[in-house]
């Protein structure tokens, strides 16, 4: 069941990928679709017995590289943060791949498209079940490898190559540091696989290492390097700017990746790696700047855009943003929960966001739509639903996992805390101002396309509304229903080993900070005569932390039992602030549409500046990608051109024709030019003869 759930989807990609030509259009959908759905199927089972009844397990596959010390073996480790993901990522790609038949009716590259899709959730559980870091490694590659395939699926379109490469290239980028942490991993422990270097951990809470000459906390410069992994994957401030570009792809895609699959990843990882990040708590703080930055930055630009995915894919940025202040405060639960419910919601916008662009003739400015909830009713109350839950409107999925992360903010009683709660409340605000936004646009308002597309519009088929259904319960449901599970009461017995990791059969995995508790573990761990009391102080300087302080919780649990206590305005704050955000939308796209035209007239420096995405894309062309362009012209024209063809290839060839133009001459034809030849060679010989003796 383990092995068939993960693998189904891989033997989906490889049929249609090698014999999609001779299935034909019909039946390649028909596999990857069945095969992506017994996969979903066989998830809930594994989540079932894995999270709810805690048999946590690592089903071993093959051994994979034996050199030295290093050792790493094939395996599937399944707890509850991969069961989780399993379950989410495989119904969501199911839903999309569904979808995708009524999307990609019309396109001749279907059997190409849905191995794409396959293989784009096969690599995504591989990282979500790694066992180590090589194999989360190869995942983290896979998903980067299908969404390069997947962005640039259009490959015919100049647009759609330009994203691909510059999804690619940004994410080289966050790779290189993802790299680094791996080797440091391996530098400081002896060992890339999670259980072993989590058990480790207490004992290196402290080590160093020298680099360029100043020593190091050993943890805070690898944490930090797998953080810069995260931010390239996960789209988060300085690396997110091929994220908006991926809307090239056709819709599914961006459902796909937008939703519960590669933007997710590094909120994985860094939950995944958690029992090291707990013991470095600078590389916390970075990640709570960061995320905190991310939420309000992209929700500033999600304000001004007009593409309806480009709205989405902002808003898309600025909850990956909270989930990673959700994780820098030790809110790890909550941000998976958050992770969880945004990718019903998320992808319910997405694929309705493409049911309008179906029904529009694939028109994606919002400038010229309007009028349209008559025509397209089912996708309009499904893009209700799915703001609704975005923007943390009470009964709806958001509001369970987003509020617990603001709450978790404030009650974390830092400064850093503080910070990510004013800038996420302030992103609140704007999230519901451009979801609104969106909606008064496309759905409200007189027609502002022309006649010819107003009179296709159309509702989708049921294939493609269907799926938009089955999202929308998980929208409103999944909040309320995995509340208790997640941050709630049942929320230390729901995690067990997944996050708080066990040491020594012990529950202390993130006491960096309890002092008492992290002496205990390291005698424990080091079996001296006492290490069966040591163990006992152990668990309870653990359990002391798990309910007063910050990151010396157990995974978190200090923080999000204070955030259940948190004063009630700052309960409310976000509602307060959500039913604002909607009613300055009201006002400016219904009650009064000259309101946006006329605050961009009177602030044109800001309103041009959050435009144009901060200038993010112009400052790195003008710092990185023509410093890159010169440099590679002077070596192309005269390292290549110049140095290597000049002396190499080119200058051999030009003394070749130089030599036989020369000898050429002495081709004359004539007897008495021959025998002058020959009587030249046998001087050289006689002469050469004569030096040698």
């Amino acid at each position: 069941m383990y092995v068939a759930a993960i693998f189904l989807p891989l033997l989906g990609a490889v049929l249609v990928g090698l014999f999609g030509r001779r299935f034909g259009d019909t039946l390649s959908q028909f596999v990857t679709c069945l095969l992506m759905g017994l996969s979903a199927v066989l998830s809930v089972p594994i989540f079932m017995e894995v999270a709810l009844a805690g048999n946590a397990q690592t089903v071993p596959l093959l051994a994979f590289i034996n050199s030295g010390d290093l050792v790493v073996d094939w395996a599937l480790k399944f707890d509850t943060l991969s069961a989780v993901m399993v379950l989410t990522v495989s119904w969501v790609s199911f839903l999309v791949h569904v979808y995708s038949i009524g999307y990609m009716h019309h396109d001749p590259g279907i059997p190409r498209f849905m191995a794409y899709l396959s293989l784009f959730t096969f690599f995504m559980f591989m990282l979500v079940t790694a066992d180590n870091l090589v194999q989360m490694f190869f995942g983290w590659e896979g998903v980067g490898l299908a969404s390069y395939l997947l962005i640039g699926f259009w490959y015919d379109r100049q647009s759609a190559n330009a994203a691909a490469i510059k999804a690619f290239v940004v994410n080289r980028v966050g790779d290189f540091g993802f790299a680094l942490g791996i080797f440091g991993c391996f530098m400081l422990f002896g060992t890339i696989n999670l259980d072993q270097m989590f058990s480790a951990a207490p004992q290196m809470a402290d080590a160093s290492v020298t680099l360029f000459g100043v020593e190091w906390h050993a943890l805070t410069i690898i944490c930090v390097l797998l953080f810069i992994g995260a931010m390239g994957k996960s789209a988060q401030l300085g690396l997110h700017t091929w994220l908006p570009d991926a809307m090239e792809g056709p819709t599914p895609v961006s459902a796909l990746i937008h939703a519960a699959t590669m933007v997710t990843a590094g909120v994985f990882m860094v939950a995944r790696m958690s029992p090291l990040f707990e013991y470095a708590p600078a590389a916390l703080a970075v990640v709570v700047v960061v995320g905190a930055a991310t939420a309000f930055f992209a929700a500033t630009v999600g304000c001004t855009q007009t593409d309806i995915k480009r709205v989405i894919a902002y808003s898309t940025c600025s909850q990956l943003g909270y989930m990673f202040f959700a994780l820098g405060v030790g809110a790890y639960q909550a941000a998976i929960f958050h992770l969880m419910t945004h990718a019903f919601f998320k992808a319910l916008l997405f694929l309705s966001a493409g049911s309008v662009i179906h029904a529009m003739s694939d028109e994606q400015d919002m400038r010229n739509m309007g009028g349209l909830w008559k025509h397209i009713p089912v996708t309009y109350v499904m893009m209700w639903i799915g703001s609704l839950a975005l923007a943390g409107v009470p009964v709806f999925a958001g509001y369970y996992s987003k509020d617990m992360i603001l709450e978790s903010a404030f009650a974390a009683g830092t400064g850093l805390g503080t910070l990510a709660f004013v800038l996420g409340i302030l992103a609140a605000a704007m999230t519901a101002f451009y979801s609104w936004r969106l909606l008064f646009m496309t759905f409200h308002g007189k027609p502002r396309a022309n006649e010819t597309v107003m009179a296709h519009v159309h509702e989708s088929p049921v294939v493609m509304t269907a799926p938009l259904a089955a999202l929308a319960v998980g929208a409103v449901f999944s909040g309320m229903v995995a509340y208790d599970h997640f941050v709630g009461d049942k929320h230390p017995t729901f995690w067990g080993d997944s996050i708080a990791y066990n040491v020594a059969g012990s529950a202390i995995a993130g006491e960096a900070h309890g002092e008492d508790a992290a002496q205990a573990t390291h005698e424990a761990a080091m079996g001296d005569a006492d290490a069966e009391a040591d163990t006992h102080a152990a668990e309870s300087a653990a359990a002391d932390d798990a309910h007063g302080g910050g990151h010396g919780d157990v995974a978190g649990q200090g923080v999000l039992e204070r955030a259940h206590h948190v004063p009630l305005i700052i309960k409310l704050l976000p509602l307060i602030v959500t039913a604002a955000g909607i009613a300055l939308a009201w006002v400016f796209y219904i009650r009064t549409p000259a309101y946006p035209a006329a605050l961009a007239a009177r602030f044109p420096a800001v309103y041009r500046f959050v435009l144009n995405k901060w200038y993010f894309d112009e400052l790195y062309d003008a710092v990185f990608v023509r410093p890159a362009f010169r440099l590679g012209r002077v070596l192309w024209k005269g390292g290549d051109g110049a140095l290597i063809d000049g002396l190499g290839p080119d200058g051999m060839a030009a003394v070749s024709r130089a030599v036989a133009a020369r000898l050429k001459q002495f081709q004359s034809g004539y007897v008495y030019h021959y025998a002058f030849l020959m009587i030249i060679g046998v001087v050289v010989f006689v002469s050469w003869r004569l030096v040698q003796a």
